[in-house]
């Protein structure tokens, strides 16, 4: 499918979201991701293609990607930033399981890392879009005080929103330190049939997949989803 790039939003440094007009109606629930194609020159090593998380409601009439983009980025991310109003990108999916459950009674644990928020924007769009209520526990961890994000959806849903911060100022006020699993579990106290969903960068992912393993979550309470080519929160 084609996208016509819209505009861009900067969310925090090097943090954007940047919206598409697709060409036909595109349906698909809210955590899922898409592949994107950006034809380039002088594509580096890491090539056209892109997988990136819907931080859009599905019930947007534009489809956004919310990224971390740097001096240092790839190409393609180059590429991306550099969309002009109307150019023509292309489009596959959607795909992925990183989505509610069917039962609404599920208790669930969220917990984002850095650009890992983004599928929480869609699925927290979607669950105030439509007045559907969910038993939710959030924990959100950021480098610092400036990157956090998307935080009028957690106000318009009322969701309380646990904020970790690895390196915060000397004016922070809430949790302090390092997303690790024995934090996540003494803020959340898991029940026996509770979800926890993860997202975030590769390597956080898996640190905390076997760490809360180790602990006695079981591996189908876990929901995984995570960033490649991230090497922090």
């Amino acid at each position: 499918m084609k996208l016509r790039f819209s505009h861009s939003l900067k969310e925090a440094d090097n943090i954007y979201s940047l919206f598409f007009v697709p060409e036909k109606p595109f349906v698909f629930t809210a955590g899922q991701y898409i592949e994107l194609t950006i034809k380039h020159d002088h594509p580096d090593s890491r090539g056209e293609k892109r997988w990136f998380t819907l931080s859009s409601s599905p019930n947007d009439k534009e489809l956004s990607i919310t990224t971390k983009i740097t001096t240092g980025s790839s190409s393609f991310k180059k590429a991306l930033l550099n969309l002009q109003a109307g150019e023509e990108i292309s489009m596959t999916g959607p795909m992925g399981d990183f989505v509610l459950p069917k039962l609404l009674q599920t208790p669930l644990i969220f917990v984002a890392g850095g650009i890992g928020i983004t599928p929480y924007n869609s699925i927290l769009r979607w669950l105030s879009e439509t007045n559907e209520e969910r038993p939710i526990k959030f924990i959100y961890g950021v480098g610092s005080e400036d990157e956090i994000i998307f935080q009028e959806t957690f106000d318009r849903l009322k969701q309380h929103v646990t904020i970790v911060v690895e390196h915060p100022s000397a004016s922070w006020g809430g949790e302090r330190g390092r997303l690790n699993a024995e934090l996540i579990l003494g803020l959340t106290q898991p029940e026996q049939n509770s979800l926890i969903y993860v997202s975030g960068p590769e390597i956080m992912v898996e640190t905390l997949e076997k760490d809360l393993k180790k602990l006695g979550i079981k591996p189908g309470q876990l929901v995984l989803d995570f960033f490649p080519n991230y090497l922090s929160i």
